[in-house]
């Protein structure tokens, strides 16, 4: 009778276990042990559906029953059954916990390496930097230096301009007297050949004179022997 009990209690509660809704199903692990079966029922009674589930093995737990002392789990592939409740936990295994440690160790030292790696390169990129900086401040001195020299040369070359326009009013000047000067002395030229010519015709005028007057004024022999 007791069985029979059993039994009973075992199909109620596995058919109350079928109902419940998936959103009450938590994540666990089998615990530290080897092996644990897989049945379909609370109890040793129950045929066996899963030889042993390893340690570790990752579970959803739906139902617990502190009554029996068993859990009703469903596996990654989607296998349910019933276990003990003891043999779950709501943490990783030990094995499990320190290689998940093992790894983020791990992973913690390739960061270490790669932050180190990467300061590295910060630095070599300061340190180029500095000397772009260094570079850049000489080639400013350099350039504020040739700006100097061009504000001078070009001061220099506006008063040089300045003083190129005044010589050539000057010479423009010097120009327009030359050109005064020479016309002037063309007149003049023209007016001293004209006097010449002047003079050379009133002395050719006064020779023809001479000549005509100084025989007439001469006495003739006539004029003598009545004498």
């Amino acid at each position: 009778m007791t069985y029979h009990r059993h039994l009973k209690y075992a199909i109620v509660f596995s058919s109350l276990f079928s109902l419940a809704p998936a959103l009450a199903a938590k994540t666990m692990y089998i615990d530290d042990t080897l092996y644990a079966p897989l049945r379909s029922g609370e109890g040793l009674q129950f045929r066996i559906i899963n030889k042993g589930l390893k340690s570790g093995t990752k579970l959803e737990d739906l139902k617990d029953n502190p009554d029996t002392g068993y859990s009703l789990v469903q596996t990654e592939d989607g296998q349910q059954g019933y276990l003990p409740t003891r043999y779950l936990t709501d943490q990783p295994i030990a094995a499990d916990r320190l290689k998940q440690v093992t790894q983020e160790l791990s992973q913690s030292r390739t960061n270490l390496q790669q932050a180190k790696s990467d300061l590295q390169k910060v630095q070599q990129e300061r340190d180029s930097l500095q000397q772009d900086k260094k570079s850049l401040e000489a080639q400013v001195a350099t350039l504020s230096q040739q700006l100097d020299h061009v504000k001078t040369v070009s001061s220099d070359a506006i008063n040089l301009d300045k003083r190129n326009r005044e010589l050539q009013e000057t010479n423009q000047q010097l120009q327009n007297k030359v050109e005064v000067l020479a016309a002037e002395n063309d007149r003049l030229k023209g007016k001293k050949e004209t006097d010449y010519m002047l003079i050379g015709g009133g002395l050719v005028g006064l020779g023809i004179l001479v000549a005509v007057i100084i025989p007439w004024m001469r006495p003739t022999r006539k004029n003598d022997s009545w004498a």
